[in-house]
């Protein structure tokens, strides 16, 4: 076990963090919520949930928010990783799940990885890939670095740092130019194709080899091969996430879903590959500030009025904050007190340093964690919880919206306690008595209020080693794409159409220059960290990683190791 699993309750007492007993630490989470709420009002508190916990924790803790303390004010990491998939996808379709399946990347005929190392961080939808190959789909590489996920690719097109867009742009442009585009699709399905063709226009394959650094030739390959499949993937991490422009770049691929009709049908979709265990998960439980369960959106009265119903408690017709404006809140004033949930924001944000001075203004800080993060060292209240992955029963929602049953192996060691009993106890305090027998009644509760869920039990989960969402039956499943609506012929089967996205450039942030000459490329695996200006010691927020005494020679600072810019580095 390691040495920084916590194992009994904490709190601070002379400033400093002392054992403490599960009464006299629970009492005083309970006592700083009621006195910040009571003092400035339930905006006062921000919630962090938990990417890497079991859907019956996310769902509990957006409801702890909501119902206890009465705010929409919870999010989680998923922030800064695969938000703007969510985002970019729930704008174009109205949902922010990927849209296909793994199986349907062995059966396709082309497989775009947009920036994405997913033979490293994602080893198992790798293995569908590879199974596509050799079921002879094409594989193109789009990354400034040459990863592992490249050396299985047909072509690998290695563009700027920053241009995304553009080069999308490029491609959607020789599409059209080239008359393969789905002109049908296009007419009965989506809105503002005029406008985005003339978007386009000006990015011509010249134009984009010299603003992206990819070959022309690469680019007219990329653009005949995707429109001349029958079926195409189009699948991207955080290489595409992790931007100031995020949500653009996705926008970006997904006009190219729209453009060739490479969305709603078996074989061909739009596939985000999530970082954490169970980041899709998180933002279906309501672990967000703009949705609740279900991804169903607050601003509508018949989604509030059904949970207000079901909950006993009203709920504010407004957006809550997410993680950024959290944190600007708690600089401001406006943000008092905020419970963390297995996360370590100290560690994640890309300014550390402000994020410890915000936390550390706070009046109240409540941490619920399995290690002693650097976050948990600023608290008032640490409380040990268990492990998701062997320590608890539920469920996990993964890329392709598979929900899966997780169940407990071992104790949690000494006095850590499950998040669901820490949560109840402390509302319990707070004047609501909650009692959930076990994770399959909090299951129960949020099947009965997201119809997406509603034909998942337990013992169909286990039956079926996972259903997709959307499961509103018991008694039958539904197809393992989304959006086939978009092909209906009648106009009220095929619902609202699929609006293309109208995207300008933005002006890059934060050039290199003398002082930072690397630019960094967002990723989960340490072959993209080359381009980083120091070498890389955590990996998803640090503690399962920071006591890996070879971290830093796996990945040594690549100014030492002679490494020019694009380079990547190879760990020995």
């Amino acid at each position: 076990m390691s040495c920084d699993r916590l194992t009994h309750p904490l709190v601070r007492v002379n400033g400093e963090l002392r054992r403490a007993t599960w009464d006299q630490a629970l009492e005083r989470a309970a006592e700083g919520f009621r006195r910040n709420v009571g003092r400035h009002g339930p905006n006062s508190f921000a919630m962090l949930s938990c990417a890497r916990s079991t859907n019956e924790m996310n769902y509990l803790g957006q409801k702890f928010a909501r119902v206890v303390i009465g705010t929409n004010n919870v999010d989680s990491c998923h922030r800064t990783c695969h938000a703007p998939s969510v985002a970019g996808l729930a704008a174009v379709f109205g949902s922010g799940g990927g849209t296909s399946s793994y199986q349907e990347v062995e059966d396709t005929d082309v497989i775009v990885m947009w920036g994405s190392a997913a033979r490293n961080a994602h080893p198992i939808f790798f293995q569908h890939v590879l199974k596509g190959i050799k079921n002879g789909a094409r594989m193109f590489a789009v990354d400034p670095c040459r990863t592992g996920t490249a050396q299985w690719a047909e072509r690998w097109l290695g563009p700027n740092v920053g241009t995304d867009v553009p080069l999308a742009h490029a491609v959607a442009r020789e599409i059209i130019h080239a008359g393969l585009h789905d002109e049908a699709f296009i007419e009965r399905a989506t809105t503002g194709f005029e406008e985005f063709r003339e978007s386009v226009e000006p990015w011509t394959l010249a134009a984009a080899e010299q603003v992206t650094g990819v070959p022309a030739a690469a680019v007219r390959e990329l653009a005949h091969a995707y429109a001349r499949a029958d079926r195409a993937q189009l699948c991207w991490t955080l290489g595409a996430t992790e931007s100031h422009d995020a949500t653009d770049n996705v926008r970006a691929l997904i006009n190219l879903a729209l453009l060739t009709g490479h969305v709603g049908r078996y074989g061909s979709g739009l596939s985000p590959l999530l970082g954490q265990n169970n980041a899709q998960g998180g933002g279906d439980m309501g672990a967000v500030p703009n949705r609740l369960p279900g991804f169903q959106d607050i601003l509508d009265p018949a989604v509030r009025e059904r949970f207000e119903g079901a909950w006993g408690r009203a709920i504010q017709p407004r957006y809550g904050l997410d993680l950024t404006g959290m944190l600007t809140a708690m600089a401001e004033g406006e943000v008092t007190t905020c419970y963390l949930i297995g996360e370590n924001p100290v560690q994640s944000e890309a300014d550390s340093l402000a994020c410890v001075k915000r936390l550390s203004m706070l009046d109240h800080l409540v941490v619920q964690d399995v290690f002693r993060t650097k976050t948990a060292q600023l608290a008032d209240v640490v409380l040990p919880a268990s492990a998701a992955w062997c320590e608890t029963e539920g469920t996990f929602t993964n890329s392709e919206r598979r929900v899966q049953r997780v169940r407990k192996a071992v104790d949690p060691p000494d006095e850590a306690r499950d998040d669901i009993w820490i949560m109840c106890e402390i509302a319990r305090r707070l004047g609501h008595d909650w009692h959930y027998d076990d994770a399959e009644e909090v299951w129960n509760e949020l099947r009965a209020v997201s119809p997406q869920h509603q034909g998942m039990t337990y013992q169909r989960l286990a039956d079926l080693d996972g259903i997709q969402w959307p499961c509103p039956s018991e008694d039958s499943l539904e197809p393992s794409f989304l959006h086939g609506r978009l092909w209906e012929c009648d106009p009220v089967e095929r619902g609202a159409p699929a609006p293309f996205a109208v995207l300008r450039r933005p002006p890059p942030v934060g050039p290199p220059d003398g002082e930072h000459p690397p630019r960094r490329v967002g990723a989960r695996r340490g072959s993209a960290d080359a381009l980083l200006a120091r070498p890389v010691t955590v990996w998803d927020g640090g503690p399962r990683t920071e006591g890996a005494p070879r971290r830093g020679r796996a990945q040594p600072d690549p100014a030492r190791s002679g490494l020019q810019d694009r380079q990547a580095n190879r760990g020995r």
